[in-house]
């Protein structure tokens, strides 16, 4: 007489193909074969089969079921939550590559015959473009957790010094503690006219705004001027041949008492 064989002599892996539908014809047909002889392991492919049957009658009731609304309410956030992480992606692109364009720019200079930079009638005023520039470095760097600045707010002395000297003119560091926002740092950029810089601030719910600053030879003294073309709003102004655009999503009259705040202080 033969003894029944206990379910640990066969592939535990075998046995789920088995009951999964799985096996090879021939491979199944021998394995059946088998588990008639074993009435334990026959008993738990058994068991395994008819869990899945459960689990697939339960999938297609799933599926035919109505969405509830909670569960359709959550989707729609993280849809939302995604076209704004992609809105982002996007112009921290497009900053990038105007970044780069702007190096080229000031690299290839030379390469222009006399007088053709005059001919780009179409190119914003250098203003116009700073302020436009300091909305991308902002869509850039304020979605950073990690490294939003280069020289963080713990070495402030450092970081207006090292700043100072790359902008080759005293800077000094507004304070915006009575507005609710604090310091982050600071970080070198590329501009069309030579280097400028970036001063990060955050407020205690996380909201960021950027100071940007830096040389806009041959303008004029301008006062307040504000702008929505870019990823965020905010307001720009030059003094000396020196430009300043403060940059966030804010409502306009907010941006306006920073920049008020930081006019004060420079």
């Amino acid at each position: 007489m033969q003894v029944p064989r206990p379910t640990s002599s066969f592939d535990e892996q075998d046995l789920h193909a088995y009951a999964d539908g799985r096996m090879a014809p021939a491979e199944a047909a021998a394995l059946s074969a088998r588990l008639a002889q074993a009435p334990q392991a026959h008993a738990q492919a058994g068991d395994w089969q008819r869990q899945r049957q459960q689990l697939r009658a339960l999938r297609l009731e799933l599926l035919g079921a109505p969405v509830p609304g909670a569960l359709q309410a959550l989707a729609a956030q993280v849809d939302h939550a995604a076209a704004r992480q992609s809105q982002w992606w996007r112009w921290g692109g497009m900053a990038a590559s105007v970044l780069l364009a702007f190096a080229l720019g000031w690299l290839g200079r030379s390469a222009w015959p006399p007088g053709a930079q005059g001919t780009l009638a179409s190119a914003p005023a250098p203003i116009q473009g700073f302020a436009h520039q300091a909305a991308l470095a902002y869509a850039v760097y304020q979605p950073e957790q990690r490294h939003p600045v280069e020289v963080a707010a713990d070495q402030q002395a450092h970081l207006v010094q090292w700043l100072s000297k790359r902008l080759e003119r005293p800077l000094k560091l507004p304070v915006l503690s009575a507005e609710g926002y604090e310091l982050v740092g600071g970080r070198l950029l590329p501009g069309d006219a030579g280097a400028r810089a970036q001063f990060m601030y955050q407020d205690r719910t996380g909201q960021r705004i950027t100071l940007y600053l830096g040389a806009v030879p041959g303008t004029a003294p301008t006062a307040f001027r504000f702008t929505d073309e870019g990823p965020v709003p905010g307001f720009y102004w030059t003094e000396q041949g020196f430009g300043y655009a403060l940059s966030g999503p804010l409502p306009r009259a907010a941006l306006l008492q920073l920049a008020r705040a930081v006019h004060r202080q420079l």
